[in-house]
Protein backbone atom coordinates (compact mmCIF):
# COMPACT_ATOMS: atom_id res chain seq x y z
CA UNK A 1 0.00 0.00 0.00
CA UNK A 2 1.22 3.47 -0.82
CA UNK A 3 2.27 5.23 2.41
CA UNK A 4 -0.25 7.57 3.96
CA UNK A 5 0.75 11.18 3.19
CA UNK A 6 0.78 13.30 6.34
CA UNK A 7 0.04 16.99 5.87
CA UNK A 8 2.31 19.29 7.95
CA UNK A 9 -0.59 21.23 9.50
CA UNK A 10 -1.37 20.52 13.16
CA UNK A 11 -4.12 21.84 15.40
CA UNK A 12 -3.37 21.89 19.12
CA UNK A 13 -5.06 22.74 22.39
CA UNK A 14 -5.27 26.51 22.81
CA UNK A 15 -6.07 28.09 26.19
CA UNK A 16 -6.48 31.50 24.55
CA UNK A 17 -9.74 30.40 22.88
CA UNK A 18 -12.39 31.48 25.36
CA UNK A 19 -16.14 32.01 25.47
CA UNK A 20 -18.48 33.69 27.91
CA UNK A 21 -20.59 31.12 29.72
CA UNK A 22 -23.27 31.24 32.42
CA UNK A 23 -21.79 31.03 35.90
CA UNK A 24 -23.99 28.93 38.17
CA UNK A 25 -23.91 29.48 41.92
CA UNK A 26 -24.90 26.71 44.30
CA UNK A 27 -28.66 27.17 44.22
CA UNK A 28 -29.75 26.62 47.80
CA UNK A 29 -32.51 27.71 50.10
CA UNK A 30 -36.31 27.67 50.08
CA UNK A 31 -39.17 30.14 50.12
CA UNK A 32 -38.34 31.20 53.66
CA UNK A 33 -34.68 31.70 52.99
CA UNK A 34 -33.08 33.76 50.18
CA UNK A 35 -30.85 31.93 47.76
CA UNK A 36 -27.25 32.94 47.12
CA UNK A 37 -28.38 34.34 43.79
CA UNK A 38 -31.02 36.57 45.36
CA UNK A 39 -28.53 37.74 47.95
CA UNK A 40 -25.93 38.54 45.28
CA UNK A 41 -28.45 40.53 43.24
CA UNK A 42 -29.45 42.54 46.31
CA UNK A 43 -25.81 43.39 46.96
CA UNK A 44 -25.38 44.67 43.40
CA UNK A 45 -28.58 46.70 43.69
CA UNK A 46 -27.16 48.29 46.83
CA UNK A 47 -24.23 49.76 44.83
CA UNK A 48 -24.43 53.47 44.23
CA UNK A 49 -24.18 54.81 40.69
CA UNK A 50 -20.43 55.43 40.91
CA UNK A 51 -19.67 51.91 42.17
CA UNK A 52 -21.77 50.37 39.38
CA UNK A 53 -19.97 52.45 36.76
CA UNK A 54 -16.52 51.74 38.23
CA UNK A 55 -17.05 47.97 38.50
CA UNK A 56 -18.62 47.64 35.05
CA UNK A 57 -15.85 49.75 33.54
CA UNK A 58 -13.23 47.34 34.93
CA UNK A 59 -15.14 44.31 33.62
CA UNK A 60 -15.38 45.95 30.19
CA UNK A 61 -11.69 46.82 30.18
CA UNK A 62 -10.73 43.25 31.08
CA UNK A 63 -13.07 41.35 28.75
CA UNK A 64 -14.45 43.46 25.87
CA UNK A 65 -11.50 42.71 23.62
CA UNK A 66 -11.71 38.98 24.35
CA UNK A 67 -15.41 38.47 23.56
CA UNK A 68 -18.12 39.45 21.11
CA UNK A 69 -20.86 41.82 22.34
CA UNK A 70 -20.20 41.32 26.03
CA UNK A 71 -22.79 43.85 27.20
CA UNK A 72 -25.54 42.18 25.18
CA UNK A 73 -24.55 38.87 26.73
CA UNK A 74 -24.69 40.43 30.20
CA UNK A 75 -28.15 41.86 29.43
CA UNK A 76 -29.48 38.45 28.36
CA UNK A 77 -27.95 36.78 31.40
CA UNK A 78 -29.54 39.36 33.72
CA UNK A 79 -32.90 38.64 32.11
CA UNK A 80 -32.43 34.91 32.76
CA UNK A 81 -31.57 35.57 36.41
CA UNK A 82 -34.59 37.85 36.74
CA UNK A 83 -36.90 35.10 35.50
CA UNK A 84 -35.26 32.59 37.84
CA UNK A 85 -35.81 34.84 40.84
CA UNK A 86 -39.19 36.19 39.79
CA UNK A 87 -37.83 39.73 39.41
CA UNK A 88 -38.29 42.29 36.64
CA UNK A 89 -35.03 44.12 35.93
CA UNK A 90 -36.37 46.06 32.93
CA UNK A 91 -36.76 49.27 34.95
CA UNK A 92 -33.14 49.28 36.13
CA UNK A 93 -30.45 51.39 34.42
CA UNK A 94 -28.62 49.57 31.61
CA UNK A 95 -25.38 49.60 33.56
CA UNK A 96 -26.97 47.92 36.60
CA UNK A 97 -28.59 45.20 34.51
CA UNK A 98 -25.31 44.55 32.73
CA UNK A 99 -23.40 44.34 36.00
CA UNK A 100 -25.92 41.85 37.40
CA UNK A 101 -25.41 39.75 34.26
CA UNK A 102 -21.62 39.99 34.61
CA UNK A 103 -21.74 38.51 38.10
CA UNK A 104 -23.53 35.48 36.64
CA UNK A 105 -21.11 34.89 33.75
CA UNK A 106 -17.59 33.56 33.56
CA UNK A 107 -14.88 33.09 30.97
CA UNK A 108 -14.34 29.49 29.90
CA UNK A 109 -11.33 28.17 27.98
CA UNK A 110 -13.04 25.45 25.99
CA UNK A 111 -9.95 23.89 24.34
CA UNK A 112 -7.33 24.39 27.04
CA UNK A 113 -6.80 20.69 27.78
CA UNK A 114 -7.19 18.93 24.43
CA UNK A 115 -8.38 19.14 20.84
CA UNK A 116 -9.04 15.79 19.19
CA UNK A 117 -11.21 13.25 17.34
CA UNK A 118 -12.35 15.22 14.28
CA UNK A 119 -15.11 14.46 11.81
CA UNK A 120 -15.64 15.99 8.38
CA UNK A 121 -18.34 16.67 5.79
CA UNK A 122 -18.67 18.81 2.67
CA UNK A 123 -19.57 22.38 3.66
CA UNK A 124 -23.19 23.38 2.96
CA UNK A 125 -21.84 26.37 0.98
CA UNK A 126 -19.84 25.33 -2.09
CA UNK A 127 -20.22 28.66 -3.91
CA UNK A 128 -17.11 29.81 -5.77
CA UNK A 129 -15.44 26.38 -5.54
CA UNK A 130 -14.08 24.79 -8.72
CA UNK A 131 -14.06 21.09 -9.65
CA UNK A 132 -10.58 20.57 -8.20
CA UNK A 133 -11.51 21.67 -4.67
CA UNK A 134 -14.16 21.16 -2.04
CA UNK A 135 -15.05 23.37 0.89
CA UNK A 136 -15.13 21.32 4.10
CA UNK A 137 -16.64 21.61 7.55
CA UNK A 138 -14.85 19.81 10.36
CA UNK A 139 -16.03 19.12 13.88
CA UNK A 140 -13.58 18.77 16.76
CA UNK A 141 -13.89 17.48 20.29
CA UNK A 142 -12.57 20.25 22.53
CA UNK A 143 -11.79 19.58 26.20
CA UNK A 144 -11.58 22.39 28.72
CA UNK A 145 -11.81 23.12 32.44
CA UNK A 146 -13.27 20.25 34.45
CA UNK A 147 -12.57 17.87 31.55
CA UNK A 148 -15.85 18.94 29.92
CA UNK A 149 -16.05 18.05 26.24
CA UNK A 150 -17.69 20.43 23.79
CA UNK A 151 -17.94 20.55 20.00
CA UNK A 152 -15.98 23.12 18.02
CA UNK A 153 -15.82 23.58 14.26
CA UNK A 154 -13.37 24.65 11.57
CA UNK A 155 -13.97 25.48 7.90
CA UNK A 156 -11.53 25.11 5.05
CA UNK A 157 -10.79 24.01 1.50
CA UNK A 158 -9.27 20.70 0.37
CA UNK A 159 -7.90 20.01 -3.10
CA UNK A 160 -8.01 16.72 -4.98
CA UNK A 161 -4.21 16.75 -5.06
CA UNK A 162 -3.54 16.83 -1.33
CA UNK A 163 -3.81 20.54 -0.59
CA UNK A 164 -5.42 21.83 2.59
CA UNK A 165 -6.13 25.35 3.75
CA UNK A 166 -8.17 26.11 6.85
CA UNK A 167 -9.98 29.40 7.18
CA UNK A 168 -8.59 31.57 10.00
CA UNK A 169 -10.38 31.22 13.28
CA UNK A 170 -12.55 34.26 14.00
CA UNK A 171 -11.20 36.46 16.81
CA UNK A 172 -14.18 35.68 19.04
CA UNK A 173 -15.85 32.36 19.88
CA UNK A 174 -19.51 32.23 20.88
CA UNK A 175 -21.66 29.55 22.49
CA UNK A 176 -24.59 28.08 20.63
CA UNK A 177 -27.61 29.23 22.61
CA UNK A 178 -30.41 26.94 23.69
CA UNK A 179 -33.80 27.99 22.33
CA UNK A 180 -35.85 26.54 25.17
CA UNK A 181 -34.47 24.65 28.14
CA UNK A 182 -36.00 21.41 29.35
CA UNK A 183 -38.13 21.55 32.47
CA UNK A 184 -36.73 19.98 35.63
CA UNK A 185 -36.79 16.21 35.28
CA UNK A 186 -37.74 16.37 31.60
CA UNK A 187 -35.79 14.38 29.00
CA UNK A 188 -36.15 15.03 25.31
CA UNK A 189 -34.88 16.93 22.26
CA UNK A 190 -33.57 20.47 22.50
CA UNK A 191 -32.71 23.06 19.87
CA UNK A 192 -29.70 25.36 19.92
CA UNK A 193 -28.88 28.26 17.60
CA UNK A 194 -25.67 29.75 16.37
CA UNK A 195 -25.20 33.44 17.14
CA UNK A 196 -26.42 35.32 14.08
CA UNK A 197 -23.15 37.27 13.90
CA UNK A 198 -20.93 34.19 14.23
CA UNK A 199 -19.49 31.93 11.54
CA UNK A 200 -19.60 28.16 12.03
CA UNK A 201 -15.88 28.29 12.90
CA UNK A 202 -16.71 30.67 15.73
CA UNK A 203 -19.44 28.49 17.26
CA UNK A 204 -18.93 26.15 20.21
CA UNK A 205 -21.62 23.68 21.28
CA UNK A 206 -21.70 22.98 25.02
CA UNK A 207 -23.73 20.46 27.05
CA UNK A 208 -27.23 21.87 27.64
CA UNK A 209 -29.12 18.97 29.28
CA UNK A 210 -28.48 16.89 32.41
CA UNK A 211 -27.64 13.79 30.34
CA UNK A 212 -24.93 15.83 28.57
CA UNK A 213 -23.63 17.59 31.69
CA UNK A 214 -20.07 16.25 31.52
CA UNK A 215 -19.62 16.30 27.80
CA UNK A 216 -20.60 15.99 24.16
CA UNK A 217 -18.05 13.46 22.94
CA UNK A 218 -16.81 12.30 19.52
CA UNK A 219 -19.32 13.70 17.05
CA UNK A 220 -19.46 11.59 13.87
CA UNK A 221 -20.95 13.79 11.14
CA UNK A 222 -22.80 12.38 8.14
CA UNK A 223 -23.91 14.25 5.02
CA UNK A 224 -27.20 12.32 4.82
CA UNK A 225 -29.41 12.08 1.72
CA UNK A 226 -33.08 11.36 2.38
CA UNK A 227 -35.36 9.39 0.06
CA UNK A 228 -36.72 12.59 -1.47
CA UNK A 229 -33.20 13.75 -2.38
CA UNK A 230 -32.96 16.40 0.32
CA UNK A 231 -29.78 16.60 2.37
CA UNK A 232 -29.38 16.90 6.11
CA UNK A 233 -26.30 16.91 8.30
CA UNK A 234 -26.79 14.24 10.94
CA UNK A 235 -24.23 13.41 13.57
CA UNK A 236 -24.06 10.84 16.33
CA UNK A 237 -22.27 11.69 19.57
CA UNK A 238 -21.92 10.37 23.09
CA UNK A 239 -23.72 12.31 25.80
CA UNK A 240 -22.00 11.85 29.17
CA UNK A 241 -23.81 12.87 32.33
CA UNK A 242 -20.87 12.18 34.65
CA UNK A 243 -22.41 8.85 35.64
CA UNK A 244 -23.78 7.29 32.46
CA UNK A 245 -23.56 7.56 28.68
CA UNK A 246 -25.97 7.35 25.78
CA UNK A 247 -25.88 8.10 22.07
CA UNK A 248 -27.73 11.11 20.71
CA UNK A 249 -28.30 12.68 17.29
CA UNK A 250 -27.31 16.13 16.11
CA UNK A 251 -29.49 17.25 13.17
CA UNK A 252 -29.22 20.39 11.05
CA UNK A 253 -29.53 21.61 7.48
CA UNK A 254 -27.57 24.84 7.85
CA UNK A 255 -25.47 24.68 11.06
CA UNK A 256 -27.43 27.67 12.31
CA UNK A 257 -30.38 25.91 13.95
CA UNK A 258 -29.35 22.55 15.41
CA UNK A 259 -31.48 19.87 17.06
CA UNK A 260 -30.00 17.58 19.71
CA UNK A 261 -32.15 14.47 19.90
CA UNK A 262 -31.83 11.50 22.30
CA UNK A 263 -31.88 8.07 20.68
CA UNK A 264 -33.89 5.20 22.10
CA UNK A 265 -33.43 1.44 22.09
CA UNK A 266 -30.97 -0.99 23.65
CA UNK A 267 -28.23 -0.05 21.17
CA UNK A 268 -28.38 3.62 22.10
CA UNK A 269 -26.80 3.03 25.51
CA UNK A 270 -23.49 2.43 23.76
CA UNK A 271 -21.00 4.92 22.32
CA UNK A 272 -19.36 5.14 18.91
CA UNK A 273 -22.35 4.74 16.58
CA UNK A 274 -21.87 5.80 12.94
CA UNK A 275 -24.73 6.44 10.52
CA UNK A 276 -24.65 5.39 6.86
CA UNK A 277 -25.15 8.44 4.58
CA UNK A 278 -28.38 7.07 3.09
CA UNK A 279 -30.85 4.26 3.65
CA UNK A 280 -29.62 0.80 2.66
CA UNK A 281 -32.21 -1.73 1.50
CA UNK A 282 -34.99 0.59 2.61
CA UNK A 283 -33.75 0.97 6.18
CA UNK A 284 -31.56 3.36 8.10
CA UNK A 285 -28.26 1.70 8.95
CA UNK A 286 -25.60 2.20 11.62
CA UNK A 287 -22.27 0.69 12.54
CA UNK A 288 -21.92 0.19 16.29
CA UNK A 289 -19.97 -1.72 18.92
CA UNK A 290 -22.63 -3.20 21.15
CA UNK A 291 -20.36 -5.47 23.19
CA UNK A 292 -17.37 -3.14 23.50
CA UNK A 293 -15.16 -5.38 21.37
CA UNK A 294 -16.69 -6.23 17.96
CA UNK A 295 -18.40 -4.33 15.15
CA UNK A 296 -22.13 -4.67 14.53
CA UNK A 297 -24.51 -3.61 11.76
CA UNK A 298 -27.76 -2.11 12.99
CA UNK A 299 -30.88 -1.43 10.93
CA UNK A 300 -33.94 0.61 11.82
CA UNK A 301 -37.10 2.05 10.30
CA UNK A 302 -36.76 5.05 12.61
CA UNK A 303 -33.75 7.33 12.66
CA UNK A 304 -33.97 7.76 16.42
CA UNK A 305 -34.62 4.19 17.56
CA UNK A 306 -31.95 1.46 17.50
CA UNK A 307 -32.09 -2.08 18.83
CA UNK A 308 -30.20 -5.33 18.47
CA UNK A 309 -27.51 -5.58 15.81
CA UNK A 310 -25.74 -8.18 13.69
CA UNK A 311 -22.07 -8.90 14.41
CA UNK A 312 -20.04 -8.35 11.22
CA UNK A 313 -16.39 -7.96 12.30
CA UNK A 314 -14.26 -9.29 15.12
CA UNK A 315 -10.60 -8.57 15.97
CA UNK A 316 -8.34 -10.75 13.83
CA UNK A 317 -4.89 -9.20 13.78
CA UNK A 318 -2.33 -8.45 16.48
CA UNK A 319 -2.74 -4.65 16.22
CA UNK A 320 -6.51 -4.87 16.96
CA UNK A 321 -6.68 -7.90 19.22
CA UNK A 322 -8.19 -6.14 22.27
CA UNK A 323 -11.07 -4.47 20.45
CA UNK A 324 -12.17 -2.84 17.21
CA UNK A 325 -14.56 0.02 16.54
CA UNK A 326 -15.59 2.30 13.73
CA UNK A 327 -13.77 5.50 12.83
CA UNK A 328 -16.71 7.36 11.37
CA UNK A 329 -19.60 6.89 8.95
CA UNK A 330 -19.12 4.51 6.01
CA UNK A 331 -18.07 6.16 2.74
CA UNK A 332 -19.85 5.06 -0.44
CA UNK A 333 -17.60 3.93 -3.31
CA UNK A 334 -18.37 2.12 -6.54
CA UNK A 335 -16.74 -0.96 -4.99
CA UNK A 336 -18.80 -0.87 -1.77
CA UNK A 337 -18.87 0.88 1.59
CA UNK A 338 -15.45 1.95 2.83
CA UNK A 339 -15.45 1.66 6.62
CA UNK A 340 -12.58 3.10 8.63
CA UNK A 341 -11.92 1.21 11.84
CA UNK A 342 -9.76 1.55 14.90
CA UNK A 343 -8.02 -1.30 16.62
CA UNK A 344 -6.47 -1.56 20.07
CA UNK A 345 -3.42 -3.78 20.47
CA UNK A 346 -0.70 -4.49 23.01
CA UNK A 347 0.10 -1.66 25.44
CA UNK A 348 -3.28 -0.09 24.52
CA UNK A 349 -1.92 1.24 21.24
CA UNK A 350 -4.66 2.59 18.97
CA UNK A 351 -4.28 2.28 15.19
CA UNK A 352 -6.58 3.05 12.26
CA UNK A 353 -7.59 0.35 9.79
CA UNK A 354 -10.19 -0.09 7.04
CA UNK A 355 -12.66 -2.58 5.60
CA UNK A 356 -14.90 -2.79 2.54
CA UNK A 357 -18.55 -3.75 3.02
CA UNK A 358 -20.97 -4.95 0.35
CA UNK A 359 -22.96 -2.02 -1.05
CA UNK A 360 -26.33 -3.83 -1.05
CA UNK A 361 -25.78 -5.91 2.08
CA UNK A 362 -23.23 -4.22 4.38
CA UNK A 363 -23.37 -7.16 6.78
CA UNK A 364 -21.02 -8.82 4.28
CA UNK A 365 -17.37 -7.86 4.73
CA UNK A 366 -15.73 -8.06 1.30
CA UNK A 367 -12.20 -7.37 2.50
CA UNK A 368 -10.17 -5.66 5.22
CA UNK A 369 -6.60 -4.53 5.79
CA UNK A 370 -4.34 -6.82 7.78
CA UNK A 371 -2.08 -3.92 8.76
CA UNK A 372 -3.04 -0.50 10.03
CA UNK A 373 -3.14 2.43 7.62
CA UNK A 374 -2.04 4.84 10.37
CA UNK A 375 -0.32 4.49 13.75
CA UNK A 376 1.12 6.93 16.25
CA UNK A 377 4.84 7.36 15.66
CA UNK A 378 7.68 9.45 17.07
CA UNK A 379 6.42 12.60 18.81
CA UNK A 380 2.81 11.74 17.98
CA UNK A 381 3.00 8.99 20.59
CA UNK A 382 3.13 11.65 23.32
CA UNK A 383 0.00 13.30 24.66
CA UNK A 384 -2.79 13.31 27.21
CA UNK A 385 -3.55 9.68 26.26
CA UNK A 386 -0.35 8.39 24.60
CA UNK A 387 -0.01 6.03 21.63
CA UNK A 388 -3.36 6.89 20.03
CA UNK A 389 -4.52 7.86 16.56
CA UNK A 390 -8.28 8.14 16.11
CA UNK A 391 -10.73 9.74 13.73
CA UNK A 392 -14.49 10.22 13.76
CA UNK A 393 -14.77 10.51 10.00
CA UNK A 394 -13.01 10.94 6.67
CA UNK A 395 -14.14 12.08 3.22
CA UNK A 396 -13.59 11.11 -0.41
CA UNK A 397 -11.98 14.01 -2.31
CA UNK A 398 -11.38 13.03 -5.92
CA UNK A 399 -9.40 9.78 -5.85
CA UNK A 400 -8.03 10.53 -2.38
CA UNK A 401 -9.25 9.74 1.09
CA UNK A 402 -8.89 12.88 3.20
CA UNK A 403 -8.69 11.97 6.88
CA UNK A 404 -8.32 14.37 9.80
CA UNK A 405 -7.35 12.45 12.91
CA UNK A 406 -6.75 12.90 16.62
CA UNK A 407 -3.23 12.40 17.97
CA UNK A 408 -2.89 10.99 21.50
CA UNK A 409 -5.98 12.89 22.66
CA UNK A 410 -4.02 16.13 22.41
CA UNK A 411 -3.95 17.46 18.85
CA UNK A 412 -5.26 16.95 15.32
CA UNK A 413 -3.38 16.00 12.16
CA UNK A 414 -4.39 15.49 8.54
CA UNK A 415 -3.66 12.65 6.13
CA UNK A 416 -4.26 11.81 2.46
CA UNK A 417 -4.36 8.28 1.07
CA UNK A 418 -5.09 7.11 -2.50
CA UNK A 419 -8.30 5.09 -2.34
CA UNK A 420 -7.14 2.67 -5.02
CA UNK A 421 -4.02 1.91 -3.01
CA UNK A 422 -6.08 1.33 0.12
CA UNK A 423 -8.46 -1.08 -1.62
CA UNK A 424 -5.55 -2.94 -3.20
CA UNK A 425 -4.05 -3.52 0.24
CA UNK A 426 -7.16 -5.27 1.54
CA UNK A 427 -7.39 -9.02 1.94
Amino acid sequence: MQPTAIHPLRLTADPSRVVLRPFHLAWQGNNAEPTRARDLVEKVLAFDEKEVARTLRKVSRDFNRRHWQTRKIFERRAEQIGKLLGKDFSGLPDSTRQLIGAYFCHEYSYAAAALMNPSIVPHPDQSGIDDEHVRILMSLRAVGEGHISSIAFREGIVSKHGGLELAPEPPFATSAEIVEALADGEDGPVTVRRNRDSSVSGMVMFPVTPTQANGLEDLRLTDFTHDDGSREYIGTYTAYSGRSIRSELMRTRDFRTIDLVPMTGDAAVNKGMALFPRKVGGSYAMIGRQDGMNLFLLRSDELGAWNGGEKIMVPEYAWELIQIGNCGPPIELDEGWLLLTHGVGAMRQYAIGAALLDKDDPSKVIARVDRPILTAENDDRNGYVPNVVYTCGAMKVGDQLFMPYGISDSSVGFAFLPIASLLKAMR
